[in-house]
């Protein structure tokens, strides 16, 4: 597929994006847009700061590895709410992450940032796509990440494809945390996601969920907190599969197969119920 680009001078706010998105509630059609948007984004100091709180992060002076996913989300709405999209944004499910940090994350004050869709494919619930995410300094690539949504109630001729699953490597208890009431809504301020999905109990309900669930790049970024040590800083793929979600409140714990080039993590919750798995390992 040819990428038709658009090169934005600034991003839209995302006030109207959310307007946007609660109007567009229905899908209209089955083939995805060969447009793509890019555009120049500024490192914001503070709410970074936030994000490493929020998230269990610490200090460093390199960006965290999940951080921009962050810088870019804006600019991923402004083209799931175009009218030229055809599904509904707020109906959209995360199934899976694919992450690719090329080089070390440092000394960046602006990025520049791309943003497309690929790859429809029908799904036993759907459809899905791949929302592709780059970011780039002027030295050239630095990160990429394959973001796989699920839109449910679509239907799409061809073979279902089937996940298919690592061997398990022998892991060992990392870390454990308390995911309160507050998490979706402490996250959403940091991030921008307000999905109401995850911001209270009432507005999950309204979508179908019987609480309000955590998001899935917050369950990622607390995870590769707890594992900083262990990981690469660059030459790093990260594929994780966001499984059942994470009911708030709830402890969760993260298990995780020694540090070094290559490994495999989980997160787990009560009854061994696998909320989210994982690995690293080098860039192919």
């Amino acid at each position: 597929m040819t990428i038709q680009w658009h090169d934005l001078d600034r991003v839209a706010p995302l006030s109207g994006l959310y307007t946007k998105a609660a109007l567009l509630r229905k899908v209209s059609g089955k083939q995805l847009p060969d447009t793509g948007l890019r555009a120049w984004l500024a490192v914001d100091n503070q709410r970074l700061a936030d994000y490493r709180e929020v998230c269990g992060l610490g200090g460093g002076s390199l960006l965290p590895l999940t951080y921009p996913h962050v810088m870019a989300f804006a600019l991923q709405m402004q083209l799931l709410t175009d009218h030229d999209f055809p599904f509904p944004l707020l109906g959209l499910v995360h199934l899976s992450n694919r992450i690719r940090v090329l080089r070390p994350l440092g000394g960046l004050s602006r990025v520049h940032a791309s943003v497309h869709v690929e790859n429809l494919r029908p799904h036993e619930k759907g459809v899905t796509f791949s929302l592709v995410t780059r970011i780039e300094d002027t030295l050239g690539p630095l990160w990429e990440e394959d973001s796989v949504m699920l839109c449910k109630g679509v239907h799409l001729d061809g073979a279902v494809a089937t996940e298919v699953q690592a061997g398990a490597a022998p892991m060992i208890e990392q870390a454990r945390w308390y995911a309160g009431s507050d998490c979706g809504r402490k996250y959403a301020k940091v991030s921008g996601d307000y999905n109401p999905i995850h911001l209270s109990a009432v507005s999950a309900r309204l979508f179908g969920f019987p609480a309000a669930i955590a998001h899935g790049m917050f369950s990622l970024a607390r995870a590769l907190a707890a594992l900083r040590e262990q990981l690469p800083a660059a030459n790093i793929e990260l594929q994780v599969q966001f499984r059942k979600p994470v009911r708030l409140p709830s402890e969760v714990v993260l298990w995780a197969s020694a540090g070094g080039s290559s490994g495999q993590f989980e997160l787990k919750g009560k009854g061994e119920l696998s909320h989210m798995a994982g690995q690293w390992s080098p860039v192919a």
